[in-house]
């Protein structure tokens, strides 16, 4: 079976992606799949286990049910069910996207805090995907994004743990914030500030070939070389190819090493796996399990390179 056969062999979600990114398909034909995301495969079945408070599984960004004795961080909290309706590319501007958005906006805070969902919370890799998820679906995160921006460190990224005495940056963090920078301009247009604070972060990433030390030029984690679906908080090489894609324009030759690794990991078959599933409670998993070939890296890794050829 041909690989784009086999991407559209799947849930909508993976079908209007494919649509828009990898054929010539008509506009209509890629709106059309993706309004079915709210009403059939993983998007209905997410928006169907919100609870009436608004939340899922009681809980903002951790169950209301965890005591921390779990194997891996659970997923299943409100955080991570609207970043994989976002993934998922549910329409925004759907009345199923409205309604629970809007449930969560009236219901969900903080844990850390109390603070409301879309006023975010203390640490940046937390706040980088409530702007992202502000932006994306309509709701003013600019309160957040202030904060992120007076935040950034002397090295250009960011680092969660910047409040307990850390000055230099974390890959993790900073690929949370600029995924949340970037949705915050396309949707606002941005200010001065928050543009250029975003470039140095991109620079920060560049610097490092978006894998290696600046200093020593050595590798910085071997799982960054393992691809993840979804990634969670957790920063690998082809996350941060697919936020240079979304950024557009010409591609930087820093990240040549990048694309290097990228195309390796491609079978005979044209596929690419999943790798390193990231261990924690989810509501149901999207795809068979590692050392499988995955729809959603083939998709993910195809358009970066549909992209960095292009350019």
């Amino acid at each position: 079976m041909e690989v784009l056969d086999w991407l559209l062999d799947s849930d909508p979600s993976v079908r209007w992606q494919v649509l828009r990114d990898l054929t010539d398909a008509p506009e209509e034909d890629v709106l059309a799949e993706r309004a079915r995301i709210s009403s059939e495969g993983w998007g209905a079945r997410m928006l169907e286990l919100q609870g009436e408070d608004g939340q899922w599984d009681g809980g903002t960004f951790f169950p209301s049910s965890y005591d921390g004795s779990e194997n891996g961080q659970p997923w299943t909290a409100t955080t991570y069910r609207v970043l994989l309706l976002r993934d998922l590319g549910l329409d925004p501007r759907s009345d199923a996207s409205r309604r629970a958005v809007e449930l969560v906006r009236e219901n969900s805070r903080w844990e850390e805090g109390g603070q409301p969902f879309f006023e975010g919370e203390v640490e940046p890799c937390i706040n980088g995907k409530a702007v992202a998820l502000g932006a994306y679906f309509g709701e003013n995160v600019d309160g957040v994004v202030a904060r992120l921006l007076g935040e950034q460190l002397t090295d250009g990224g960011w680092n969660c743990e910047a409040e307990r005495g850390s000055t230099r940056s974390s890959f993790a963090t900073t690929i949370n914030v600029l995924e949340g920078l970037l949705e915050h301009e396309r949707a606002t247009g941005g200010t001065p500030a928050s543009v250029a604070a975003r470039r140095r972060g991109e620079e920060y990433l560049l610097e490092r070939a978006l894998l290696r030390r600046k200093s020593t030029g050595e590798l910085i984690d071997r799982d960054w070389l393992q691809f993840s679906y979804p990634t969670r908080w957790f920063y690998d090489v082809l996350r941060g190819l697919e936020y240079f894609r979304a950024v557009g324009g010409p591609p930087d030759e820093r990240m040549a090493e990048a694309v290097g690794v990228l195309r390796s990991k491609r079978r005979s078959d044209g596929t690419w796996l999943l790798e390193n599933t990231h261990p924690g409670r989810v509501h149901f998993a999207l795809e068979v399990g590692d050392g499988r070939p995955s729809r959603w890296n083939t998709l993910r890794a195809l358009r970066v390179l549909e992209w960095y050829g292009h350019q």
